[in-house]
Parts: C-alpha cells; sequence; structure tokens
C-alpha cells in the first residue's frame, strides 16, 4: 500500500497553487525537450485506427496551474504536427492521489482549454487505466517521490538508521542511500508495469525530474527541527524517526530501471542545466515557502500542526542567512529529462 504526500491545499499564502514557482522552472525548463520528442518521435497516424481521440496521461497533477500549462502545451505541439487530421479530439486525465484536492484542481480548470479533462485519483504506482488506452503520458516533478519511507531507515538496529537526518543527501552512510534507491527501484518497477499495460504500442511517456541540488535546500528545515530538539520543545526520538520520502534519479538510475522492465526503449535521457531566477538570485524566502508547501504536510503528519508551524516559520525567518549560504555553495539547479516509447 503507498502512502499518500499531497501539497498544501486550496489557495492560501502556503498553497501549492500559489507557490509552485519552483516546479513551474522545472517545467519550463523542459518545455523544448517535450517538443522536440512529440515532433521526432511519437507518430499517432500509426496509434489512431477508428478514433480521432488522443488519450494524454497527467501523473501527479497536484492543483495546479503548472499540470494545466504542461498540458496545453502537448495538446498546441500535437495540433502543430498533425494540423492535416481534420478531427483531432483530446482527451488528459488528470492524476494524483485520493487526498489531493481535486476541488481546487478542477475548479482551476483554464475556459479556453482544447480538450476535454477527467481526474483519475490514485496512485501511479498501480495501474490506472484499460490496457493500451493511453498513447502519451507525463509526468513532472513526481516520480522522486517514493510510496514509502524505506523501513531500515526507521529501525535502530539496522545500519541504515538515519540518526539526526532527515534525508540521504548529507549523510555518510551508505546503506541510508542504498535503502533509498532499493525502495526507488521497486516503485519504478512498479509504476513501468503498469504503464507498460496503459501505453499503446508506439506510444510516449516523458518524466521529468529536479536532481538532487534542491535537497540541501531542505535540510534548513531539518535543522529547524533540531533546534526545537535542543530547546526541548521536540522529542529527539520523533526527530530521528523522520526522513522525507523522496528519491532524485540519476541517469544511471533510470536507465537500469527502464532496462530491466524492458517494455521501453529510451529516446532521450538527459540531465540539463535549465536557468533558476529563483537560486541564480538566492531568493531564499522565495524558496523556502516554494519547499513548505509540499514538506509542511509531512511535518504535520510526524510530529503534529503545532511543531510544523514552528519549524516552517522558523525556517523562512532563517532567508537571509540561507540565502547568504546559497550565494557561498552555488549550485547549479539540474533536472533529469527521460524520453520513453512503448515497444
Amino acid at each position: 500500500m503507498t502512502t499518500s504526500f499531497p501539497m498544501n491545499a486550496g489557495d492560501g499564502p502556503y498553497s501549492y497553487f500559489k507557490n509552485s514557482h519552483l516546479q513551474r522552472e522545472v517545467l519550463d525548463g523542459s518545455k523544448e525537450m517535450v517538443r522536440d520528442a512529440i515532433t521526432e518521435k511519437l507518430d499517432i497516424k500509426i496509434m489512431l485506427s477508428s478514433s480521432n481521440t488522443l488519450h494524454i496521461a497527467e501523473f501527479g497533477c497536484s492543483v495546479g496551474p503548472n499540470t494545466f500549462i504542461a498540458m496545453q502545451h502537448v495538446v498546441q505541439v500535437l495540433k502543430e504536427k498533425y494540423h492535416d487530421i481534420n478531427i483531432l479530439e483530446f482527451q488528459v486525465f488528470f492524476n494524483d492521489h485520493v487526498t489531493n484536492d481535486f476541488n481546487a484542481l478542477f475548479r482551476s480548470l483554464p475556459i479556453d482549454r482544447s480538450y476535454y479533462a477527467f481526474g483519475v485519483p490514485g496512485s501511479f504506482h498501480g495501474r490506472l487505466f484499460p490496457s493500451q488506452s493511453i498513447h502519451f503520458a507525463h509526468s513532472s516533478c513526481a516520480i522522486h517521490w517514493l510510496s514509502k519511507i524505506p523501513k531500515e531507515l526507521l529501525d535502530e538496529k539496522s545500519p541504515a538508521w538515519n540518526k539526526g537526518l532527515i534525508h540521504y543527501v548529507g549523510s555518510s552512510n551508505v546503506e541510508v542511500v542504498n535503502a533509498y534507491v532499493a525502495q526507488f527501484e521497486k516503485d519504478m518497477e512498479m509504476l513501468l508495469n503498469a504503464r507498460a499495460e496503459e501505453i499503446v504500442e508506439g506510444g510516449m511517456m516523458v518524466l521529468v525530474t529536479p536532481f538532487a541540488s534542491y535537497v540541501r535546500l531542505m535540510g534548513f528545515f531539518g535543522s529547524s527541527l533540531k533546534d526545537l530538539v535542543n530547546e526541548g520543545k521536540l522529542d529527539e526520538s520523533l526527530f530521528d524517526s523522520f526522513n522525507l520520502p523522496m528519491y532524485f534519479p540519476s541517469p544511471e538510475d533510470m536507465t537500469k530501471v527502464v532496462e530491466k522492465n524492458g517494455c521501453f526503449s529510451i529516446e532521450r535521457m538527459e540531465l540539463t542545466y535549465p536557468k533558476s531566477k529563483l537560486v541564480d538570485e538566492a531568493d531564499a524566502k522565495t524558496l523556502m515557502i516554494n519547499l513548505r508547501t509540499f514538506l509542511e504536510g509531512l511535518i504535520i503528519n510526524h510530529f503534529g500542526s503545532e511543531i510544523a508551524e514552528e519549524a516552517c516559520a522558523r525556517t523562512i525567518l532563517k532567508s537571509e542567512e540561507i540565502s547568504t549560504w546559497m550565494k557561498v555553495n552555488y549550485e547549479k539547479p539540474s533536472q533529469l529529462f527521460v524520453a520513453l516509447k512503448r515497444k
């Protein structure tokens, strides 16, 4: 059974809807590669026989607006490529966990959209669609979310016990990293097996995920929690049992899981370094608020709302310190783009 990790719902000051600039930068950084993949590698005329309806799946849609921008771009590129097909229609299936705020998502659907929209609740690590029903699948900033925390991290007697840290980044313990890798491989095996059943022969799946550079910034939330431990406001054992359920795959990680699955050909895989205004300008406050939108729910679930509020507020108050740290430890943001075709 998978665990749900929804983004902050609604449209409040710390909602994902109003604070997803990081994810927007990742999306914008992949647009041309998405265009190239569709233009050069996808042939829908082979896939469409009696119907002129193209089925597009968006995995990990959250609540918008980025998902709408991504889908409109995909639809527009397909329209431009197949302008000679008179009546080409599009069905877009927006997928996320059942706890996702689908009401917020559909309230903000673009009025001028050129596709029919559907909601598909459920984990993308399992089956969601009928066999051979999807022509194009897309996922941005989602596959790095693990279905659950590796159990080894929570066992004090395990060599992978991650005491004093909230993630594998920054850990010198190779067993911690191995536990994350093993969970990622299990999750991707489930995801690829499910998509292999659902995507038609010749259909495509594009996966975009940020690389681990952003995780170092998440560590500041860990520092705030550690401060609360040192002040006696938070139990140390509770802190030691908290780990972020994210693994940011390398090209080698992705190649391994795709080749093991055997149902997809790798049409393009590239680690790119798109421009990030937030990182380049060391805009720590905006970055921390963006990170809060998807970390706060995890912190609330583990520590309760009072500790979560204090930890998040403290981290945002450290923005000037974090900005200085970013300038000294500048790391160009990177993201992994993967285009797969169903064999």
